[in-house]
């Protein structure tokens, strides 16, 4: 049957390079949790942009903060100052407690960027020698999709026929600190990695590993470096998930809910120590701080404080997760999650993830599946209890 939905998915169809598989649905609108495709139906989003809508679409005070921008001045390159880049990076330190923070576009470049600041400040301060530095990191990882960063991908689809690859990388089995120990050689500048592998399938390491890694790398002047640009910003029921280990990692990665979902704002956070590395020439974006980004980004930070949205993921996420895990289902291997980053993996007997949220998409519920195997939830930190009420109960059927 020839909806409104046929020409746009046509033409993309037609016109788009095929490196994406999404659910076939087009969507026109949104309003906090929810959004509504050219059809007219509404769905409750529970994949939130890949929690880069952590505050809910639309949320009227970053809307404000963008269009009130907009009438003033967009981009002045980084050969001229402005008068938004320097508050936002004096309130997200302030936020942070970094000394420093270095303003970028997407995730991938601000993990570009701290793969950057390690090696020179491993030449520079540690005293690797020239072109000899290493840097950790874990199998199943996902850090973006540039050359650099699918180099130490495990994922074989994510390098097919894309090398030759960069050199300067170990990757070890994620969660286990002893497979750490055992890497770090004298040319280990740092250790990359996610507190929770969000695209590796929502996976969630021991209690009291990330600490245990901390140690290990201030005890062999090792950089850590967290990449949180999922599980950053409220996602997991703090504000960063490292702090579930009472862990402060000297370089952290943040990203997508920055943006509060409106235009693209990431940024490394580092001290003193490590961001004086950089000096003019060494590294920058044209876009990198311009003033309607560091606009977007004070209101999307201002948000996610004044509204506690990390507290709401705690409350909400633990009471959906324990929801979801007393659903009864010969096709669920697993539940696990923190906060409103919550994953249910699908056991290999009964076929793929993708036929499960295919159907929930019918029942108005959107979410995605990672890994082949795995059903991620993870809504806008917004989204009511009734709402996730009614997604139990959806839950229940489909998976039964």
């Amino acid at each position: 049957m020839t909806t409104p939905a046929t020409d746009y998915l046509s033409e993309v169809d037609r016109y788009s390079a095929h490196n994406y598989h999404p659910l076939p649905l087009v969507l026109e609108r949104g309003d906090g949790a929810w959004v509504w495709d050219v059809d007219g139906r509404k769905y409750l989003d529970c994949l939130a942009a890949y929690s880069a809508v952590n505050q809910g679409h639309r949320h009227p005070a970053i809307i404000g903060a963008a269009k009130a921008q907009l009438d003033r001045i967009t981009l002045t390159s980084r050969a001229f100052h402005n008068d938004q880049m320097g508050p936002f990076l004096r309130e997200l330190c302030e936020l942070t407690g970094y000394e420093r923070a270095l303003p970028m576009n997407a995730g991938a470049e601000a993990v570009e960027t701290a793969l950057k600041a390690v090696r020179r400040w491993g030449y520079r301060v540690k005293g690797v020698a020239a072109n000899q530095a290493e840097i950790i990191v874990c199998a199943d990882n996902f850090h973006g999709r540039t050359t650099t960063i699918v180099s130490f991908s495990s994922d074989p689809a994510y390098q097919a026929d894309f090398g030759p690859f960069t050199p300067g990388f170990v990757i070890i089995p994620f969660g286990d600190a002893k497979a750490l120990a055992k890497a770090i050689t004298p040319r280990t500048v740092a250790f990359l990695v996610e507190p929770i592998q969000c695209e590796g399938g929502v996976l969630i390491p021991p209690q009291g590993y990330l600490a245990e890694c901390a140690r290990l790398c201030q005890q062999q002047n090792v950089l850590l470096v967290a990449d949180e640009i999922q599980t950053g910003l409220g996602r997991t029921g703090k504000l960063f998930a490292s702090e579930w280990d009472d862990v402060r990692p000297d370089v952290m990665v943040i990203g997508k809910a920055l943006s509060g979902g409106v235009y693209p704002v990431s940024a490394m956070l580092a001290d003193a120590a490590v961001m004086d590395v950089f000096e003019p020439g060494s590294h920058g974006s044209t876009f990198g701080g311009n003033p309607l980004a560091a606009a977007i980004g004070r209101a999307a930070l201002r948000v996610i404080v004044d509204e506690r949205l990390a507290e709401r993921a705690d409350e909400l996420g633990s009471w959906f997760l324990g929801e979801l895990k007393k659903i009864k289902s010969p096709h669920v291997k697993e539940v696990r999650g923190r906060g409103l980053m919550i994953g249910v993996e699908i056991k290999t007997s009964s076929g793929k993830a993708r036929p499960f949220c295919e159907e929930l998409a019918r029942r108005g519920i959107l979410c995605k599946e990672t890994h082949d195997q795995v059903i991620r939830f993870a809504p806008p930190l917004v989204v009511e209890k009734e709402a996730l009420e009614w997604v139990v109960g959806e839950v229940r059927e489909v998976l039964a």
